[in-house]
């Protein structure tokens, strides 16, 4: 089944480097939580914890919300690709500074305040990247390949995070905790520097904006029709009940996704003793699974309709992710690897259709606006979990208060998907721009009864 069929090559080079392009984007985002870990002392000190880990990692997502507002401003006015390629540059440009900072025995705490400021620099632009480049790939996708791509581009963050942990878990077989933590760990930023560096190269020579779009803005810079009218409009003007029902659908993820990635990795160390090259290996397995499975989601969410997906894996996580979390985590009556993979799958994959069902609620003159503004601003809570997860834990206990926290995410996906438009099979076979005017088909009507019916006719 061709992803890009009868397409022209700018069509076919946008689809396929909007998912290439969100593996390179999702190395570089998850490169501290499993690749910087074993190396924090180095940075942070002999005494660094979890805690700094935590900061590195919180501080890439609290810049992406800016960067998506920033940038995606910039994509709706002047072009995704152009746009794109300016995230691109930036993005490999902290990436390869962050391999060159200074050792905290070199220059004290000045070594990791470094790292959390070009993690949040390079957060802001990372956010520029998927804010573009994704709705560019569903702008040119046909449509009904377009939650098949979806799936597909989403699956590039568990394949990047299984690749980074994979690639960490070889580095310290072969170097040693010891020269990993030295330098080691240098070498994983430099090639994701690299890697964006190269995409920049393929976006220069290859992709460009979808026709109609560049039609639509061009009109609007002749005054023939409305210009984006951007975050405003987004965020309390007409297009306010779409990016709230997103951004309440999203934050589920990201509850979900905190919980069952980024917290689960520091968890296997400190809660089962796991060393940095087993919990490499654990991660990098459940990722595979996670990526296998939701190359999948987007185009079951096509075939079922968006609405009936979304309610439906959003119950079923709150239903099953906090019974693995306390079989997997608090009693170990599942395997951990197993137990690991499985929580990732039945959470997270609910990601899959996402690319497509964004960019499916917003038009095309606020559409990166959109797309950014409700997927990065709904980080910014669930990533402030080393601050009020604590807090939690006191009232539900240490294991509790999580498999609390994934119930809440699970009913979150479920309540605001039921919210959004039904969007079945029949609807999605348009182009996203025809989807988006009008997401939700009107109602069928109800048969009326024969006494109904001849009281009308009379």
């Amino acid at each position: 089944m061709s992803l890009v069929p009868g397409l022209p090559p700018t069509g076919r080079a946008a689809v396929r480097a909007g998912i290439v392009g969100n593996y390179v984007d999702q190395i570089n985002i998850f490169l501290p939580v499993v690749a910087l870990a074993p190396a924090l002392a180095t940075l942070a000190g002999p005494h660094a914890g979890v805690t700094a880990g935590a900061v590195v990692i919180v501080a890439t997502l609290l810049g992406r919300p800016i960067g998506a507002m920033l940038f995606g401003r910039i994509a709706d006015r002047v072009g995704r690709t152009r746009t794109t390629q300016l995230a691109i540059g930036g993005t490999a440009a902290c990436s390869l500074a962050i391999a060159a900072v200074p050792t905290h025995e070199s220059i004290g705490v000045a070594a990791i305040t470094a790292v959390v400021v070009l993690r949040f620099v390079g957060g802001a632009f990372l956010a520029g990247e998927y804010t573009s480049a994704i709705p560019l790939a569903m702008e040119w996708s046909v449509p009904r390949r377009r939650g098949l791509v979806s799936g597909l581009i989403m699956s590039m963050a568990p394949w990047a995070q299984s690749t980074i942990a994979f690639v960490t878990a070889g580095l310290l077989a072969v170097l040693g905790p010891v020269d990993y933590a030295a330098w080691g760990w240098r070498v994983s930023f430099v090639c994701g520097g690299l890697a964006s560096l190269a995409l920049l190269a393929y976006y220069s020579a290859r992709v460009a904006d979808a026709p109609q779009v560049v039609r639509q803005r061009e009109q609007a810079d002749e005054g023939r029709a409305p210009a984006a009218v951007g975050v405003r409009a987004v965020l309390g003007g007409a297009h306010a009940g779409a990016f709230w029902q997103m951004f309440g659908l999203m934050s589920g993820l990201w509850l979900m996704t905190n919980m069952v990635v980024i917290l689960t990795t520091g968890r296997l160390s400190t809660d089962l003793g796991l060393g940095g090259g087993e919990i490499a290996l654990v991660m990098g397995l459940a990722a595979v699974a996670q990526a296998l499975v939701m190359s999948l989601t987007g185009h079951w969410s096509t075939l079922v309709g968006r609405r009936r997906f979304l309610v439906g894996w959003g119950l079923a996580a709150a239903v099953v992710a906090p019974l693995l979390w306390a079989g997997t985590m608090a009693t170990q009556v599942v395997p951990v690897v197993v137990g690991v993979a499985l929580l990732q799958v039945v959470t997270v994959c609910g990601y899959g259709p996402v690319g497509a069902y964004l960019c499916e609620r917003f038009p095309a003159p606020v559409r990166s606006t959109g797309y950014g503004t409700a997927y990065s601003l709904s980080i910014v809570l669930p990533a402030l979990w080393p601050w009020w997860l604590p807090t939690l834990e006191s009232v539900l206990g240490h294991d509790a208060s999580v498999a609390a926290v994934l119930l809440a995410g699970g009913l979150l996906v479920a309540a605001c998907g039921a919210l959004g438009p039904r969007l079945s099979a029949a609807d999605l076979d348009r182009d996203v721009e025809s989807v988006a005017a009008q997401p939700d088909p009107p109602a069928e009507p109800v048969a009326a009864s024969p006494a109904a019916t001849t009281r009308a006719a009379s």
